[in-house]
């Protein structure tokens, strides 16, 4: 007997939409089928989709170190509420940031327990943990992130020779290097001229992080993975040019992969101009022409992933007046509950795509990224019965009091579209459903699968 049969479904596979059933048995998918079955437990979703749960490759969840931001228990309650049945947490913003095995494994110690979906651990690639690399790959890190502009403190950048190398080592365990591509002389150059001249507005921010310097970046990567045969991760995308010299490269045969957000296809520099350093970020917005044409890139299959890089602060954090104006502004936004919501409205209404496609983008190519497809990122047999239920024909509308977040603001307050994330499942779990949450944190922790 199945533990839970959900019914009448439609099933986003990654071919097509089938109207069915699918079991579950131990966490797992048991069987996808037109019949019923026999089961302890149903659950019938009239009608609605049934999507493989979200995997968002990109957050920032400040656990150990920074929870005046966010926490893991907050920031997994948020994704679970949009979908989002797996996570992976960046190393940075974390204290002490990720780079050696043993603070690793006392972040996994850490968090047990604390979390309402699955989660995997980014490492990090810094100065002079070289020989940490293998450990944390050993110990479960599904990634490697490495800045090449600065990226604050409590991490380091590294510079092209050590990228390099960094390369070579990670090809000895098949590990993923993943990169915030923006040159960091054309960046810190351009920073620190507007700084000292005064001209520290948003216009000023958006002119000193310009697409050349992160373009730079990505081709300098490229060249890079020419020359070692490695393989590399582009995070956060934000702009046409970027994404075809990507695309050129995979057409080149260079194991090299992509992901953007949604506030990249949503937004533009116009609304930091307008509204306030809480639309900063970095990369930064571009326009409304670049934000246009890098959808392209997503229907291609150029931009293999859509996550959220989910990089919260406190209100007073997004502070322009100061000496240095936008420049001294927290840059990051709070997107890992709306993600799935927004990009369905803006692919599937606006755009016309196939829920297909959704699933693509935000579970089947990201498990398949970070070395967990198998387990995770479709509605198989045999993996794990992670699901997001979305209702297409529930409208919602954005606003601070239903984030679940520590910090309840957003710069996609005010949005609004039609089909919503309504039920949430993790290995058989319902963790959230039409606003009620499950009584205990049933996340577990995710490895690579070997």
């Amino acid at each position: 007997m199945l533990d839970l049969l959900i019914r009448n479904a439609q099933i986003v596979t990654e071919k097509e939409i089938l109207t069915g059933n699918v079991g579950i048995k131990d966490g797992k998918i048991e069987v996808i089928t037109s019949k019923d079955v026999l089961a302890k437990e149903v659950i019938d979703i009239d009608n609605k989709y049934l999507l493989p749960g979200v995997i968002d490759e990109h957050v920032h969840f400040n656990d150990p170190g920074y929870t005046w931001r966010e926490d893991f228990y907050h920031g997994s309650k948020a994704a679970a509420k949009g979908g989002v049945t797996t996570v992976i947490d960046m190393p940075m913003q974390n204290k002490p940031a990720v780079t050696t095995a043993d603070i690793f494994l006392g972040k996994e110690k850490l968090l047990k327990d604390k979390s309402f979906v699955d989660y995997g651990f980014w490492g990090g690639l810094v100065h002079g943990n070289e020989n940490e690399l293998k450990k944390m790959d050993e110990a479960g890190a599904l990634a490697f992130k490495c800045f090449m502009c600065d990226p604050g403190k409590d991490y380091t950048e590294l510079s092209l020779d050590e990228i390099r190398q960094r390369i070579e080592l990670l090809k000895e365990f098949d590990g993923l290097a993943g990169f915030h591509c923006e040159d960091y002389k054309n960046i810190k150059e351009n920073e620190t001229n507007a700084i000292e001249k005064g001209t520290v507005s948003a216009e000023d921010y958006l002119k000193a992080r310009p697409v050349e310097a992160e373009l730079k970046a990505v081709k300098d990567i490229i060249e890079i993975l020419q020359k070692t045969e490695g393989k590399a991760h582009i995070c956060h995308v934000s702009h046409p040019k970027v994404a075809q010299c990507i695309k050129e490269a995979k057409e080149k045969g260079i194991n090299i992969t992509a992901e953007t957000c949604a506030h990249y296809l949503l937004f533009t520099g116009d609304d930091l101009i307008n509204k306030g350093a809480i639309f900063k970020c970095s990369p930064p917005l571009r326009s409304r022409k670049a934000a246009d044409d890098l959808w392209n890139y997503v229907v291609d299959g150029t931009l293999d992933c859509i996550c959220s890089d989910h990089s919260p602060c406190q209100i007073s954090e997004k502070d322009a007046t100061n000496d240095k104006g936008v420049f001294g502004a927290w840059g990051g936004l709070s997107g890992v509950q709306t993600s799935l919501q927004t990009f369905w409205d803006y692919a599937v209404n606006k755009k016309g795509c196939s829920p297909v496609l959704v699933a693509k983008v935000m579970a089947q190519n990201p498990a398949k990224v970070f070395g967990i497809y198998g387990r995770k990122g479709a509605i198989k047999e045999g993996f794990d019965a992670d699901f997001a239920v979305v209702d297409d024909k529930k409208p919602w509308k954005i606003v601070a009091d239903e984030l679940e977040y520590k910090n309840k603001f957003s710069a996609f307050c005010g949005l609004t579209g039609m089909g919503l994330p309504v039920m949430t499942i993790v290995r058989g779990n319902v963790v959230y459903n039409k606003k009620s949450f499950s009584d205990k944190c049933l996340g577990q922790f995710i490895k690579k699968l070997k």
